[in-house]
């Protein structure tokens, strides 16, 4: 998906079982991001910067959906364990991962891997994407910061 795209209806079910639509939003912005797996170092500070941040972003008129490949079970563990309050798509097939566009070839440690590509989708209130931070513009530990830099520009 690039700018300009609107989001699939259908975004998968979260760590709590719920089907979770783009409709749930409508009429709010979205913090749509994709990370290659939970309860890792990484994933663990994006989430956690994002969950720090929830209420500044809400200030914005945000709303937080995380998605990776992992299993509703381990979605919730994650949730549970770094006190998320956001929904997690546990996208186990990849379906919205591929509709996104983040997932494909990458590089870890000169190796090529199939994968999830850490990308973070900033929606508009009609489901449109407005703003991709790419896998090499994100910094886990402060990403949230770094969205709130754009959003307030």
């Amino acid at each position: 998906m690039e700018i300009g795209d609107k989001i699939p209806e259908v975004l998968g079910i979260d760590q709590h079982g719920n089907t979770i639509k783009s409709t749930d939003y409508c009429g709010r912005k979205l913090v749509l991001y994709s990370y290659p797996k939970a309860n890792t170092s990484g994933c663990t500070a994006e989430a956690c910067s994002l969950q720090a941040h929830q209420e500044a972003l809400a200030a914005e008129g945000y709303a937080i959906v995380g998605v990776s490949k992992d299993r509703v079970e381990l979605q919730k563990k994650f949730a549970d364990a770094q006190g998320l309050t956001f929904p997690l798509i546990a996208d186990t097939d990849t379906t919205l991962l591929q509709q996104l566009g983040c997932w494909g070839e990458k590089v870890a440690c000169g190796r090529r891997t199939i994968g999830i590509l850490r990308t973070t989708y900033l929606v508009n209130e009609e489901g449109i994407i407005e703003k991709i931070f790419t896998p090499k513009e994100i910094k886990t530990k402060i990403h949230a910061e770094q969205i709130l830099d754009y959003i307030k520009g």
